[in-house]
């Protein structure tokens, strides 16, 4: 008899679509069983009985809004929890602390071995086709589903930082998997899509990596391939970036006969600064113009290597005619339950909470032009230091030169010894509300500091003139 299966994402945000869930959609109606997917709480899925309930997780920083959801859920199933399956990223890094707070012992680790939701047949779920059809009259919209295809060429990576779990999630690496049956089997039961995005996590620790070159290369995403009547430009996206350490000529070669775009490499330390050069230029010499990189920072760094590695791409979009965008990272370790955690060591946070304004300004990425990055982040390291002490209020309407009040605010912020600045951070740091703010300036008793403190307490809103900054980008 056919089941009843409901597939729920928690409600956080995510730009890409749930390729487990999607698998395990494809799974259930192999064998016959009706499916539904929800995104977040559903108060109406209460009125039907599911046979088998998955809610999947991701990142441990969304703790709060996935515990939500699986306990709401939990509800639902009237305390048989054989019919409550949670798995994906979160549960297999912290399964006994979400178990813990749930009562629902996670499933761990990828499906890739038989029965690994049923005993009574041998399917592997992780072998499945993803399910581009679960979506369908679902109200929330997964802005890449229709023109992409989701995958892996290898699994897992050769190394175990310690700001990553792929070490923890997919332990054996895997020199290859066969991309050309995956997305011949994609377009014979769906559509053709335009663009190729692979999760591999290091793709250049392959010693398979020409087969899977010449695998994409196959599958018509050469360097100008276009797709479809528009004649679209396609894409090829290893999305979870390369490894500097690792690329070599040869690697580079390869890649610049695909339609890779954008070329992502790690710079994740200004300890690699030479090397990610080294490597940038390489990709110029092969004619990719197009690249990205991830820039962790808030881990093991200063405000001064991130804004110097920041810099580095602005002065290679320069010299080398690219465009490089930059799209700064925080870390938070693995099993963190919110996004507070601040490397004390070396940040605060307000420069934290800073950096994220500014980023807020620019959608998220470091625009390529010099101009705009000197204004936004500065033209030294120093600069950069005083932009992440400034007020809100001026750091997000700044126009392209100087207004009166952010001058004013520069010279009493000049005017401060390192020991005030250090004094006016410690406050901003820890008086995050508007009415906590407002108390520890009536009880300062130095004036410089009163009179510096007064740009942070609440007043008028001001004109939105940093956006005009940004449209000149």
């Amino acid at each position: 008899m056919p089941r009843n299966i409901l597939l729920v994402e928690p409600n956080y945000k995510t730009k890409f679509p749930p390729l487990g869930l999607m698998k395990i959609s494809s799974y259930h109606k192999l064998l016959g069983d009706k499916v539904q997917f929800v995104k977040g709480i559903s108060q109406n899925a209460a009125y039907e009985y599911w046979d088998r309930i998955y809610v999947t997780t991701l990142f441990t920083y969304n703790w709060k809004v996935t515990v939500d959801t699986i306990l709401h859920y939990k509800r639902l199933v009237r305390g048989d929890l054989s019919r409550l399956l949670v798995g994906g990223i979160m549960s297999s890094l912290e399964p006994k602390a979400l178990w813990q707070e749930t009562g629902v012992v996670p499933k761990v680790g990828v499906l890739s071995y038989p029965n690994a939701l049923d005993e009574d047949n041998d399917l592997i779920v992780d072998e499945m086709l993803p399910d581009y059809h679960l979506f369908n009259g679902v109200q929330h919209n997964y802005t890449l589903i229709d023109d992409s295809y989701f995958g892996y060429s290898t699994r897992g990576c050769v190394h175990k930082c310690d700001f990553c779990g792929v070490h923890r999630l997919e332990p054996k690496f895997i020199e290859y998997q066969g991309l050309k049956p995956y997305i011949e089997a994609i377009n014979d039961k769906y559509d053709e899509k335009c663009h190729l995005i692979l999760f591999d996590n290091n793709i250049l620790a392959s010693n398979k990596f020409d087969n899977v070159i010449s695998d994409i290369l196959d599958l018509g995403f050469e360097k100008g391939a276009k797709f479809g009547p528009t004649r679209k430009m396609r894409r090829l996206d290893f999305n979870q970036g390369t490894d500097a350490r690792l690329m070599t000529r040869h690697h580079v070669e390869l890649l610049a006969k695909t339609a890779i775009n954008p070329l992502r490499i790690a710079f994740d330390s200004i300890r690699y600064k030479d090397l990610y050069i080294k490597k940038v230029t390489l990709a110029a010499d092969y004619g990719i113009t197009k690249l990205s990189n991830y820039i962790l920072y808030n881990h093991n760094d200063t405000p001064e290597d991130f804004w110097e590695r920041l810099k580095i791409n602005i002065d290679l979009n320069s010299h080398y005619g690219l465009k490089i965008y930059s799209f700064p990272m925080k870390y938070i370790p693995l099993n963190a339950k919110d996004r507070s955690y601040v490397d004390e060591k070396n940040w605060n946070w307000y420069f934290t909470r800073n950096v994220q304004r500014i980023l807020n300004v620019m959608k998220g990425s470091v625009m390529t032009g010099e101009d705009f990055f000197f204004r936004a982040f500065g033209s030294t390291p120093e600069e950069f230091r005083t932009i992440l002490h400034m007020p809100e209020r001026i750091l997000m309407f700044r126009s392209k030169e100087p207004q009166a009040e952010e001058l004013d605010w520069l010279k009493k912020f000049n005017a401060l010894v390192e020991s005030e600045r250090a004094e006016l951070i410690s406050i901003l740091s820890k008086n995050r509300s508007k009415a906590s703010l407002q108390k520890a300036y009536t009880k300062l008793n130095s004036l410089k500091l009163k009179k510096i403190l007064l740009y942070y307490l609440p007043e008028p809103a001001s004109t939105p003139l940093f956006e005009v900054l940004e449209g000149d980008a």
